[in-house]
């Protein structure tokens, strides 16, 4: 069961930014959302929707990728970094999906992550958005956030997910995705936050962590009482 604070935290959340969902990658179904979450790995969304329409347009269904040159689909996707390994991924994984889903994206979590290229966060991308399936999404800014509001004190992304599991309703594990994503691109950013005036300011780790650290005037050294 979820704390005061925790239910007060998914309040603000709410009041912030209503209990609409939506996905950042451009897609018009399963199988195009598993390819641009691939792509955006160490790439951005917007770059990622750069590349796909050209990409789907060339590459229409799930037989045509796995058919696809590997030398030309790496230059098709380049933009998004890491395209030797993306598009090994990509084909590999359009091949596994025609011999063993009958070309159909999984919803099954272990069948999903069966998958090349595919781990529990892009697992969850597609069991979320796609199939309305609770899932949590740990990407950077819900890695960030979630620690910064104290939900977690991991670093490792699979023991996040099970640590807001464990504090956040299931009814609101798809919208912290989308919250948590928005809030720390928007406003809560990795190097230069806006705290000021933040109606999360009261329940912020790091800022309590700094707000609480005294500075020692310049030209003495600090003193250490042992207790």
């Amino acid at each position: 069961m979820a704390t005061k604070r925790t239910k007060e935290i998914l309040g603000i959340f709410m009041d912030m930014y209503s209990d609409e969902v939506r996905c950042y990658l451009d897609h018009d179904d399963a199988w195009q959302l598993l390819v641009a979450t691939i792509l955006s790995a160490q790439c951005t969304d917007a770059r990622v929707n750069m590349v796909t329409p050209k990409l789907f347009a060339k590459y229409p269904t799930v037989a045509d990728l796995a058919d696809a040159d590997l030398s030309e689909l790496e230059r098709d996707i380049r933009q998004t970094g890491f395209y030797h390994n993306k598009a090994k991924n990509i084909k590999a994984c359009a091949k596994m999906l025609l011999t063993d889903f009958d070309g159909e994206v999984p919803s099954d979590i272990d069948d999903l992550t069966r998958l090349p290229g595919v781990g529990r966060k892009t697992a969850n991308v597609i069991r979320g958005n796609i199939y309305g399936i609770e899932s949590i999404v740990v990407d950077t800014h819900v890695k960030r956030i979630s620690n910064r509001l104290g939900l977690t004190k991991e670093d490792d992304p699979v023991r996040i997910e099970y640590d807001l599991m464990r504090a956040i309703p299931k009814d609101y594990w798809i919208l912290i995705n989308i919250w948590f994503i928005t809030f720390g691109r928007t406003r809560c950013t990795a190097r230069s936050p806006e705290c000021q005036g933040c109606q999360l300011a009261g329940y912020c780790r790091d800022r309590r962590t700094k707000s609480s650290v005294k500075k020692t005037p310049a030209g003495r050294k600090g003193h250490h009482r042992t207790i």
